[in-house]
């Protein structure tokens, strides 16, 4: 039998590396990737010319734009426009190139600020988004349009993910663009290698967010690609075709915090500077429909944190600047 030739992008990133380590476990499989330098992703011409030259039958988009708050705060142009002409090049060439089935992948920041806890698929749409990742968050919604209109005019079978706050390996440990969990990880390794007695943490520790390993994200996003199209069909609706994945657990930022400077250590004072945004109140995703589908979540907050740091510590050569 022929080998699927399935192409991951942004595969040096956080989440598409998180693909490929799972699907290099498959026999089946022969996994393309293209580098930056080789491939130009916001580069319509580019990426057609790619697709004609690479013959695939799957496409995973694990590549995107993405920060923490401080980074959708000050880059928001940079945010919108990325992300809707990675969405749209790939989508539309693999269209092109006859490729029949895809894999987007979303954000649980689509959602209302004040969605109903926890998120179902049918909420998207029905209420205002969070201003610190709007713009963000609308590329991600029109991702999950492309593949829904696609799917209806041409018969294709785009499918789309939702995840929610994600953590792992080659995460971006940038001290003020990254995620609160490799952020945090930072500030705490470098306060305590320093002897600081004090670190401080954005806000005031009371949004509740919920976080999945990376590992357990790629997982998911394979089953969901292996599910036979009748099997994934059943499970969703025209106005509601993506589906959530999450741990289906949350807890406070305060919690959170508090959990990184155990595993890092750290044993001095947490400070919490309010003048800081919160961001949303809670955020936590209905996975019923990932459940039905046959899928949980197995690497518990602390088990992946601690993983999270080994590997910062092994790595954190690349992060001494």
């Amino acid at each position: 039998m022929a080998k699927q030739k399935i192409f991951v992008t942004g595969h040096n990133g956080m989440v598409g590396s998180a693909i490929v380590r799972q699907l290099e476990r498959k026999t089946n499989v022969e996994l393309l990737t293209a580098a930056r330098t080789e491939l130009n992703l916001l580069d319509q011409a580019a990426v057609q010319t790619w697709f004609e030259n690479n013959p695939v039958d799957q496409v995973y988009i694990g590549a995107a734009k993405v920060g923490g708050i401080h980074a959708n705060n000050e880059y928001p142009a940079e945010f919108i426009y990325e992300n809707l002409m990675v969405e749209a090049n790939l989508i539309h060439a693999a269209h092109q190139a006859g490729v029949h089935k895809l894999l987007f992948l979303g954000s649980s920041c689509i959602y209302p600020k004040h969605a109903e806890q926890p998120m179902r698929e049918d909420a998207l749409l029905t209420g205002t988004l969070e201003p610190t990742n709007e713009p963000y968050a609308i590329a991600k919604i029109a991702g999950i349009k492309m593949c829904e209109s696609y799917n209806r005019q041409y018969g294709h079978d785009y499918r789309s993910v939702m995840p929610t706050n994600l953590y792992g390996p080659n995460d971006n440990f940038h001290p003020k663009n990254s995620h609160v969990i490799p952020a945090l990880l930072r500030r705490f390794h470098e306060a305590r290698k320093a002897g600081k007695k004090q670190v401080t943490a954005w806000g005031t520790g009371k949004p509740m967010r919920e976080f999945l390993h990376v590992d357990d994200m790629a997982a998911a996003c394979v089953h969901v690609m292996e599910l036979d199209t009748e099997t994934y069909q059943a499970h969703t609706q025209p106005k509601m075709s993506h589906i959530n994945v999450g741990s289906g657990v949350d807890c406070t930022i305060r919690e959170l915090t508090e959990t990184v400077a155990k595993v890092v250590g750290f044993e001095g004072e947490i400070v919490w500077d309010t003048s800081k945004p919160d961001g949303t109140p809670r955020k936590l995703l209905d996975v019923s429909r990932m459940k039905a589908l046959g899928w949980e979540a197995s690497i518990g907050l602390e088990d992946g944190l601690r993983q999270t740091y080994a590997w910062f510590l092994d790595n954190i050569n690349k992060f001494r600047r």
